[in-house]
């Protein structure tokens, strides 16, 4: 019976949810008589009034405003102070406040996220305050001291929304946690490895859930632009670590071929070499080949060679596969698992590098059009 009455109740929430597809925000600003009060939308790229009123003796106020098609978020502004909230559906949201303190020492009920929005704000507000206090005039003692202190709230702070951002990734009050900002500077990066879990969470969770929404489609192609510049920072590292490595400019590599011929990268030396780390059993294997063997036929008569470490697990496989390839081909035993792997610094492939006659690498996985260029260049 508690299960089909608790069932009823959802479904009616549902109903009039669906009917009333309004959120309502109410509540009172006591001793503001005569001072305006603003509900504002705060959209990704801009803020919009939506409505306001002229506050009477009393300080009450009412605002209804039109559900929005995504949970998003919204504000009451006094003059300059703000109150910040989220809405998710039609709530209906009391707010209670004062002028003096109108940003942080407010009352709200019926929105959770909203409440937890407030204790980020407040902790925040707290931050910078103590940076506004670093000025000029502080010795040098006094000046590293305060620092120390607002490094230490800024990492309670950050602990405290990494809680929140784990505890429901696709909430408002997770979204609004990675963007808030001290000294107009983010708390959360992407692009600081020990941030970027929270922020793909977020990424991943809106993107999968709303992937049509702005604030979805923005916040993920930040954390994969962030990611796409520590995969090419890494290509940078790994290629000096492995000039680094060895006098010759590349590690030699010795491997055998399909017909167990064991086959040396410097013994290539002389020519312009496309040293090539791939596997035949990707789904990208047939478009790819095709389009080293048009670099082969191109420049192969000119003094240009294909190196190839296959990751093929399947060796039978990769034999079959290989039996018309025209450059050299090798494998190690352990398929994937080959030293070379490290050596070179592999995280993905096709990754592929190019030597020169000399016997120097100069470049690391670029484009076909680019790589082309390059091969003329040393021929």
């Amino acid at each position: 019976m508690k299960k089909v009455i608790i069932l009823m109740l959802i479904i009616a929430g549902l109903i009039s949810c669906k009917q009333n597809d309004k959120f309502q925000v109410s509540g009172t600003v006591k001793n503001a008589e005569g001072e305006m009060l603003y509900i504002e939308h705060t959209g990704l790229m801009k803020t919009t009034i939506l409505d306001s009123v002229k506050l009477n003796g009393n300080g009450n106020f009412k605002f209804k405003s039109a559900r929005p098609l995504y949970p998003d978020f919204y504000r009451l502004r006094l003059n300059n102070k703000m109150i910040a909230f989220a809405v998710d559906s039609c709530e209906n949201i009391t707010i209670k406040a004062n002028p003096e303190h109108f940003a942080t020492e407010y009352t709200l009920t019926g929105s959770e996220p909203s409440i937890q929005i407030q204790r980020l704000r407040k902790s925040l507000t707290n931050i910078q305050l103590k940076a506004n206090a670093l000025t000029s005039n502080l010795s040098a003692e006094e000046r590293s001291s305060k620092i120390i202190d607002i490094e230490k709230d800024i990492e309670a702070h950050k602990e405290m929304a990494r809680k929140l951002i784990l505890q429901n990734p696709r909430s408002t009050v997770a979204y609004y946690a990675i963007y808030q900002k001290v000294n107009n500077s983010f708390l959360f990066s992407p692009y600081i490895k020990p941030d970027r879990a929270y922020c793909a969470a977020v990424a991943t969770a809106y993107n999968a859930f709303m992937p049509e929404y702005d604030r979805s489609k923005n916040l993920y192609s930040l954390v994969m632009d962030a990611i796409r510049s520590e995969r090419k920072a890494k290509n940078k590292e790994a290629w000096n670590e492995i000039l680094a490595q060895s006098g010759t400019g590349y590690i030699d590599i010795a491997l055998n071929d399909r017909k167990q011929v064991t086959r040396k990268l410097s013994e290539l030396e002389g020519k312009v070499i496309l040293i090539d780390f791939s596997a035949y059993e990707s789904e990208e294997s047939v478009q790819y080949t095709f389009a080293l063997r048009e670099l082969y036929n191109k420049y192969h008569d000119r003094g240009f060679e294909i190196y190839q470490i296959s990751l093929d697990r399947n060796k039978q496989k990769w034999e079959q596969a290989t039996e018309n390839i025209p450059w050299i081909c090798v494998r190690d035993e352990n398929g994937p698992n080959t030293a070379y792997v490290s050596s070179y610094n592999i995280s993905s492939i096709p990754t592929t590098f190019l030597m020169n006659k000399e016997g120097t690498i100069i470049a690391r996985s670029l484009e076909f059009n680019e790589l082309s260029k390059e091969i003329e260049k040393c021929l």
